[in-house]
């Protein structure tokens, strides 16, 4: 959420933003809520001071009647004052967590992807002297990928993984926590990105499920219709590993020569796909049930923007490592995600079987709007605090990429070449998926 004090002296700007993102906010009535909410605790305050003053004068005395009267008079306004802040107070809170983030002065103005801006295109798209298929075609070539039994037995938006394609999943999980452990690569990355730590990232698997309390701090609730909420625990299975790792220092305060700290999460993550009926409905690119790396990043203010280089830094070595042609976007307001994002950038993969990019890695700079809520801090050695500032991205979400390598990798007699980085995961350093 934003600091109050920021949005009274910025309201322009967060009014400017909230349009841009397309959320409806009222701020008068916030700040008349702040205004009520700060005379009720000062009329809490003035009684408290008077109740203690009224205890105080009883040390050398005994009470009266009346006296006492009048002490339970003082409980008796207390707890009123304190009803009545607590219900103005849960209004202010609920107001105060409809307003979006600001957005960086370099994020696009736009209403939806159609406003995003290339960045930069890496790699070259392939060029086959054959008819390339789809990776539908080809998991079924190589019975590797089903989602007829998925179908009959979970219900649509959801598949199986044989033989290549479950070891692929895995090579490419190792492969991710190997190169993000490696203190020399993320030394380069750092210097290139000229991020002032080369840290490496803490390896996570993260619960898949999380309190409803915790989802609204991170403001990942809504739209809830995406989510699935298990009423009966009052808690959502996590859509993405940083919902589960982006509270990991929930009411801390961190020692600011500690930061940054940076996590590398794998986990299956669960979205309804609410509004994409009929939309990439066949394959495996959008699903209920997928499985996914993901980066969540704790940084000094000062630092948070070039963590987010940093981290796309990261993304596109991944990437390229994998030999996929891909390009970097920087997202418009209309396309950049939830209230929290202040700057979001996403890499698009290119898919030969639909002949275009898509996104298959989004990286979301956050400022201190979920550390705010989540009480996360720091402190530094002078003594003072602030709250840390908040990324969270994708290493790899495992479906899309595999449908990035089999399409690129395939060859014309219907076999996939395996990238060079996995091969040392495979089974017996496996280079080809032959045809069987």
């Amino acid at each position: 959420m934003l600091d109050i004090k920021f949005i009274k002296d910025n309201r322009d700007k967060v009014e400017q933003a909230a349009k841009n993102k397309n959320v409806k906010i009222n701020l008068d009535q916030l700040f008349k809520l702040d205004e009520d909410r700060r005379k009720i605790q000062a009329q809490v305050d003035e009684l408290r001071t008077e109740k203690n003053k009224w205890a105080d004068s009883f040390k050398s005395k005994k009470p009266t009647s009346e006296d006492l009267a009048q002490g339970k008079k003082i409980k008796n306004d207390i707890v009123s004052f304190e009803n009545e802040l607590e219900e103005v107070s849960r209004e202010y809170t609920n107001l105060l967590y409809q307003l979006p983030n600001i957005v960086s002065d370099d994020t696009p103005i736009g209403a939806d992807e159609t406003g995003n801006k290339i960045l930069r295109k890496i790699g070259e798209i392939p060029n086959f002297d054959f008819p390339p298929k789809d990776h539908m075609h080809l998991g079924k070539l190589h019975k590797i990928i089903d989602t007829e039994k998925s179908t009959a037995i979970s219900g649509l938006r959801f598949n199986y993984l044989f033989g290549e394609a479950a070891l692929l999943q895995f090579a490419i999980v190792q492969f991710v926590f190997e190169t993000l452990t490696d203190s020399k690569i993320m030394a380069a990355l750092a210097k290139k990105t000229k991020n002032p730590s080369a840290k490496p990232f803490i390896p996570v698997v993260p619960p898949v499920m999380a309190r409803a309390e915790i989802m609204k701090k991170m403001d990942r609730f809504d739209p809830i219709d995406d989510r699935y909420y298990l009423r009966q625990d009052d808690a959502l299975l996590v859509g993405s590993a940083e919902h589960t790792m982006g509270p990991l220092h929930l009411n801390e305060i961190i020692k600011a020569e500690d930061l940054p700290i940076r996590y590398i999460g794998y986990s299956t993550a669960f979205r309804r796909e609410a509004g994409a009926a009929g939309k990439d409905s066949t394959g495996i690119l959008r699903r209920h049930q997928f499985d996914k790396l993901e980066m969540e990043c704790f940084t000094l203010p000062e630092h948070g923007q070039l963590e987010q280089e940093f981290i796309v830094a990261v993304q596109e070595y991944l990437v390229e490592k994998l030999e996929i042609p891909f390009q970097v976007v920087l997202k418009c307001t209309g396309d950049i995600g939830g209230k929290a994002d202040y700057r979001a950038i996403d890499i698009e993969c290119y898919m030969p079987g639909q002949e275009k990019y898509r996104e298959t890695h989004t990286s979301d700079y956050m400022t201190d709007f979920q550390a705010r809520r989540l009480n996360t801090r720091f402190k530094t050695k002078a003594g003072d605090k602030g709250f840390v500032h908040m990324n969270d991205a994708t290493a790899f979400a495992i479906g899309r990429t595999l449908i990035a390598l089999l399409e690129n990798h395939q060859q014309a007699d219907g076999s996939i070449n395996i990238p060079k980085a996995l091969q040392k995961y495979m089974p017996g350093g496996m280079k080809v998926i032959k045809k069987k």
